[in-house]
C-alpha cells in the first residue's frame, strides 16, 4: 500500500486524540482538499493549537437525529481527520486555510473540551487503506459525466468540462463528493461508504437521482 502523502503521518504515527470541527455540510474525504474560513475564536484557538501539535484536525457533521450533549450537537460516529497544508492571515484576524484529507476515523470517545472546542479519542480500525494512493474506483466515466451534465443543467452550474475530463478517476470522485450540493445526510453516506468502489457508486447514483429530484441515500443504507 503506498502513502498517500510524504507529509502524512505512517498509519502506526496517526494520532490517537485530536480537535474536531463540527460542520453541517462540510465534507473532508480522504486526499481531498477542503478550503475553510476561520473566524470564531474557539476556532481560531483549535487551529493555532493544532499548527502548533502535528497540523492535524479532524472535520465531522454534527447529527441531528441524535440528543444534544454537555458539549453540544450529537456528533455522527465517522469523520476525517485532516492536515492543515496551507493557511494565511487575514487584516480582520481571520484565518484561511486548506485542510487535506489523511484517513477517516470513528469517535471513540469524546475528551474535555480545551479553550472552547471539542476533542476526541479516534478509532482507525478498517479505515488503513484511506491511506493509499495507488487506489482507482470502479468507474464508468461516460455514464459520469452524462449523469453529471444532467445534473449541473438542473441546478444552473457552471462547469469546466475539459477539467473534469482530465481528472483522475479517484480524484473526481472525490472532488465531485466534496463540492456537489448533496443534503448533509447524503455526504454523510458517501463519508462511510466502505469502499472507494462502493463511494463511486453511491456518487454516481446521488448524481442520478438529483438530476431527476430523487432522494439520496441515508448513511450506513446500502444502495439497492
Amino acid at each position: 500500500m503506498a502513502v498517500a502523502s510524504a507529509w502524512h503521518p505512517a498509519y502506526e504515527d496517526l494520532p490517537s486524540e485530536f480537535a474536531v470541527f463540527p460542520l453541517t455540510g462540510a465534507l473532508l474525504l480522504p486526499q481531498g482538499r477542503l478550503p475553510l474560513n476561520i473566524f470564531e475564536p474557539r476556532y481560531l484557538a483549535m487551529t493555532l493549537d493544532s499548527l502548533a501539535e502535528g497540523r492535524m484536525f479532524g472535520m465531522i457533521q454534527p447529527n441531528p437525529a441524535e440528543p444534544p450533549g454537555p458539549n453540544g450537537p450529537a456528533l455522527y460516529r465517522v469523520g476525517c481527520l485532516g492536515r492543515l497544508s496551507a493557511f494565511s492571515e487575514t487584516e480582520d484576524g481571520r484565518l484561511l486555510i486548506t485542510l487535506t484529507g489523511i484517513i477517516r476515523y470513528r469517535v471513540a470517545a469524546e475528551l474535555a473540551m480545551r479553550r472552547g472546542y471539542r476533542r476526541v479519542r479516534a478509532d482507525y480500525a478498517g479505515f488503513a487503506e484511506d491511506l493509499d494512493l495507488a487506489a482507482r474506483p470502479a468507474l464508468d466515466r461516460a455514464r459520469l459525466e452524462r449523469a453529471l451534465r444532467a445534473y449541473f443543467r438542473a441546478r444552473a452550474i457552471d462547469a469546466n468540462w475539459q477539467a473534469v475530463k482530465d481528472t483522475p478517476d479517484a480524484a473526481l470522485v472525490t472532488t465531485l463528493c466534496m463540492i456537489c450540493p448533496f443534503e448533509p445526510r447524503e455526504k454523510q453516506a458517501l463519508l462511510e461508504a466502505p469502499t472507494l468502489d462502493a463511494r463511486a457508486a453511491m456518487l454516481l447514483a446521488l448524481i442520478e437521482m438529483g438530476a431527476h429530484g430523487g432522494p439520496g441515500p441515508e448513511p450506513g443504507q446500502p444502495l439497492s
